[in-house]
């Protein structure tokens, strides 16, 4: 290799360099990085009369393709370019490049050897042509016909067209192209073709030229692979944004003012395994002596089980607005969840109301058992007295009551809790809820729930949870 008339092996490139290949008649590539060098560059590529013209010409497209992936926003500029570099390189007449579609292949680019656009319409060589070389074949495809020629119906159309050479290259998709596989590519591993022909003679197919059409090929394969995965990250940002926003409103919709003074206090937090989870909790002061707390896990993950839990907190609040029992309430929200999901949704629910005299009344749905921890240290669960909500249309809910004593409290979770697992794989498992509980009886709602949230970070060490935690803990004081 020679830069500059000089023979090296490695050299650091500056604008302006002459790279030779030591062979006669060969290329001389000239190194630049600036666009306003390269517009100069193609303007010498002008189609000299002597014999080495059509090699210029070659190296031009070749070029203008390059330029074209510097310089272009738009991946079907890109293309257009990868279309006009075959055309120069196989002396052919017009070319298009087919991608599959749902309806088999669709053209995407046509273009004329003067460089014009053409209307897809153009291409009325018979499909079935096109998709054969597509499936057999990975390599470059060409076939020359005779006019007089009536062996397949095929070439009969061919002949009808007037057409003397067809050329066809598969778009094999990026990571087949650079596998070391060889063979005939199957449907799923090419993503269109380059097709191209020629009323005029024969298309030139040289090794060199053949060698050009399959890196141009590969440059269109690895053009619309980039446009995929751009198209998905795209995709995929909105999701997140989308997400984003449901999570705020979903955190909206949370109890913003908790009461952390007064004979009723709490403390809670709820934590989706995804952007938006189907947990949810919630508080109302019903009456001036009374305050309710529902917390509820809806089956499934995601945006699904999030869209239920909103549907699900707006049904709680509208059948709370009346004197309504509270097992006429569960009874409600029942047939209200049954009714929308066709029983194929539920939720574990734990439904409460605590009054200024100490007295707890609760409906258990199949939510795991929430624990009274006195301010003794005693541990009570409290269990289900109903079947998981939604599960069917008629179900009754018993209600049970427990007389709190100032400085008890009441600890309600999700399973996303008990079931949060280490980098071992561990279950935090309720033992340890009722360990954390017990030591801090007694010394308040919010530091008794800061304890066992630090419990739960210790133990998980930050892994990723499969599902979302909820945790609440309310507390009985002495009215004033």
């Amino acid at each position: 290799m020679h830069v500059n008339d000089e023979r090296v092996e490695r050299r650091r490139l500056i604008p302006g360099d002459r790279i030779e290949f030591g062979v006669s008649n060969s290329y001389q590539l000239i190194f630049t990085q600036e666009e306003s060098d390269l517009t100069r560059l193609l303007d010498q590529f002008e189609a000299p009369a002597k014999p080495g013209g059509a090699n210029l010409a070659k190296l031009k497209a070749v070029v203008e393709v390059a330029r074209a992936l510097e310089t272009s926003l738009s991946t079907d500029d890109v293309l257009a370019a990868v279309v006009d570099a075959a055309l120069t390189v196989t002396g052919t007449e017009r070319g298009f490049l087919l991608l599959r579609g749902g309806q088999g292949l669709e053209v995407r680019v046509a273009r004329d050897r003067h460089g014009a656009a053409l209307p897809s319409s153009e291409l009325r060589v018979p499909r079935s042509l096109i998709q054969r070389a597509l499936d057999r074949r990975r390599e470059l495809l060409s076939m020359n016909f005779d006019p007089n020629s009536g062996e397949m119906e095929t070439d009969r159309s061919v002949a009808f067209l007037e057409l003397r050479s067809v050329v066809c290259v598969p778009l094999v998709r990026l990571r087949t192209a650079l596998g070391d596989d060889t063979g005939g590519a199957s449907a799923n591993e090419t993503v269109g073709l380059l097709y191209m022909d020629s009323r005029v003679g024969s298309a030139d197919l040289s090794a060199g030229n053949r060698e050009l059409l399959q890196t141009l090929a590969l440059e269109a394969s690895t053009i619309l692979e980039n446009a995929r995965l751009l198209e998905q990250e795209r995709r995929r940002r909105r999701l997140e944004e989308e997400l984003t926003i449901a999570r705020e409103i979903q955190i909206g919709l949370l109890p913003r003012n908790l009461p952390v003074t007064g004979w009723f206090r709490i403390a809670a937090c709820t934590i989706p395994s995804h952007q938006v989870g189907g947990d949810y909790y919630d508080l109302r002061r019903v009456a001036e002596d009374v305050w309710t707390v529902v917390v509820a896990d809806v089956s499934g993950k995601g945006v699904s089980s999030a869209l239920l839990a909103s549907l699900l907190q707006g049904a709680f609040l509208f059948a709370t607005e009346g004197p309504l029992a509270m097992e006429d309430t569960m009874a409600r929200v029942n047939h209200f969840l049954n009714e929308r999901t066709g029983g194929e949704k539920y939720a574990t629910i734990f439904y409460c109301s605590l009054d200024r005299n100490g007295l707890l009344r609760w409906c258990n749905a199949g939510h795991c058992a929430p624990i009274l921890v006195t301010r003794d240290g005693v541990l009570k669960p409290l269990g289900p007295t109903g079947t998981p909500a939604g599960l069917l249309d008629f179900a009754s809910f018993e209600v049970e009551q427990h007389q709190l004593m100032p400085g008890d409290q009441v600890a309600i979770f999700t399973d996303g809790v008990s079931e949060a697992q280490n980098v071992n794989g561990e279950y935090f498992e309720t033992r340890r809820i009722r360990d954390v509980l017990r030591r801090n009886a007694g010394s308040g709602c919010v530091a008794t729930h800061q304890a066992l949230m630090a419990a739960l970070q210790e133990f998980t060490e930050d892994t990723e949870q499969a599902d979302d935690i909820t945790c609440v803990v309310l507390e009985y004081r002495e009215p004033a």
